[in-house]
């Protein structure tokens, strides 16, 4: 048996405008946009060195050193996370950044290259009355040209969307795609004492108690705008599916007898899929956003479970053991045709679809360890990415796809990790109490 363990704002008085944040194109250089800097389909990327200097602070009487490094320090970490940047370190620059200027014209950008610099990002301020405006600018050092250049208003409160909103930019106009700074993680976490989920920034900033059941619950999938989010529930004493709105207190229960594992959102609609027994072995259904279950996908008398969609949402990859032993298989939803896609290893299990549509993550078991691998959707593989690190589990994609968080126990406890597509770099993300396990990355999500 498989065991898959506004209301709108009140307006008071201009000064209050910015209780999120203005922002403001300084300059959109439009020829840099046909230029990719950064190929996120390449299965080897070279970091391009980057120069990231503290920010100029430009009030005339205030000094604020230490939020300078702050603001500074958030935006190196934030580009940094995505492994394309290799962050230069600042006491090599020959500038003084409190002395030099903002402006492409007055910078030297010999001094940038002399260092290995290809590219610059400067940054200014001020803050005052709890008023924070950052300007910030991205330059091709060897073009001596700018990318980008944006100017964001708002409260101290806002700095890490300030920062995360122009790092999307970066990420945009350096590789085509959107950036993921505008993401979180959904996990289970025994912090409480109990497996209850928890949602985190996409770094593993800031994570909040989202369950409070008392019990268990697992296999936290967001919904493809960001609004939802199905998970597996125990508090009635066996698993059962639960449909609830991140932000709102509503959902459905869909209470039906035998176990209700394993959700997984159709991409670009009010629907999903879930592993379903109550009219015997466990089998894929489809259901409604609402719970009403619409009909039956996979027909076989063993077990079935763990679905995931391809991005076009015309496919979908599960687990049965219809070969004898826990296998990878595909169904078209267009003909209905079911084929097996992994061969290799006796147990293979949690496949997860790529963003890009061409690959999927999963796990396997092999030399008793749990790890995780890369397949092709034609077959091509598998790619070990994980190895000799305790078991590795539970994969997720980032929605651009260059990224994968996952579950290990290479430290002792289940933590979340982080890795490239490729498996390289790989780092924990947070560290709470207790284990946490059962990752899932949001799509981007909508600011508020």
């Amino acid at each position: 048996m498989i065991s898959i363990c506004c209301k709108k704002l009140k307006r008071c008085h201009i000064a209050v405008l910015f209780v999120l944040f203005i922002t403001v194109e300084l300059c959109s250089n439009r020829p840099c946009q046909a230029r990719v800097y950064i190929d996120i389909n390449a299965p080897y990327l070279r970091k391009i060195p980057t120069a990231i200097p503290i920010f100029k602070d430009m009030a005339a009487k205030q000094k604020q050193a230490q939020l300078a490094k702050m603001l500074s320090d958030l935006l190196a970490e934030t580009i940094k996370f995505t492994g394309f940047f290799k962050i230069l370190d600042r006491e090599s620059f020959l500038e003084d950044p409190q002395q030099a200027g903002l402006l492409q014209h007055t910078i030297n950008f010999k001094n940038w290259t002399d260092v290995g610099a290809e590219l610059l990002i400067k940054g200014g301020f001020q803050y005052q009355k709890d008023v924070l405006k950052i300007e910030l600018r991205l330059f091709d050092t060897f073009g001596g040209r700018l990318i980008v250049g944006k100017r964001y208003t708002g409260r101290l409160k806002d700095h890490r969307r300030m920062i995360h909103r122009f790092c999307d930019e970066v990420i945009l106009r350096l590789t085509g795609h959107p950036g993921i700074f505008n993401t979180r993680i959904a996990f289970v976490s025994t912090t409480t004492g109990n497996k209850e989920i928890f949602i985190a920034d996409f770094d593993g900033y800031n994570p909040i108690q989202f369950t409070n059941t008392g019990t268990i619950t697992l296999f936290p999938a967001w919904s493809s705008d960001g609004k939802w989010l199905a998970y597996t529930d125990y508090r009635r004493r066996k698993p059962e599916l639960y449909i609830r709105n991140i932000k709102e207190q509503r959902g459905t229960v869909v209470a039906l007898e035998g176990s209700s594992i394993t959700p997984a959102w159709v991409p670009g609609q009010f629907a999903l899929a879930a592993s379903l027994s109550y009219e015997g072995n466990p089998a894929i259904y489809l259901l409604s956003g609402n719970g009403k279950i619409m009909r039956k996908l996979t027909h076989y008398w063993g077990i079935d479970v763990a679905p995931t969609w391809s991005p076009d949402g015309k496919a979908f990859a599960f687990v049965s053991n219809r070969s004898g032993t826990p296998q990878i298989f595909i169904k078209s939803m267009e003909n209905g045709e079911v084929r097996r896609l992994t061969y290799e290893g006796d147990y293979n299990s949690s496949p997860q679809w790529s963003p890009r549509g061409n690959d999927i993550a999963y796990v396997g078991l092999k030399n008793g360890h749990l790890d995780i691998y890369l397949i092709g959707v034609n077959g091509n593989g598998p790619i070990q990415l994980t190895r000799e690190a305790g078991d590795n589990e539970s994969p997720t994609w980032s929605p651009d796809g260059s990224l994968i968080a996952f579950s290990s126990t290479r430290e002792g406890p289940s933590r979340i990790y982080v890795m490239n597509a490729n498996g390289t770099n790989q780092r924990r993300l947070l560290l709470l109490e207790g284990e946490q396990t059962n990752p899932s990355w949001s799509p981007r999500l909508s600011g508020d």
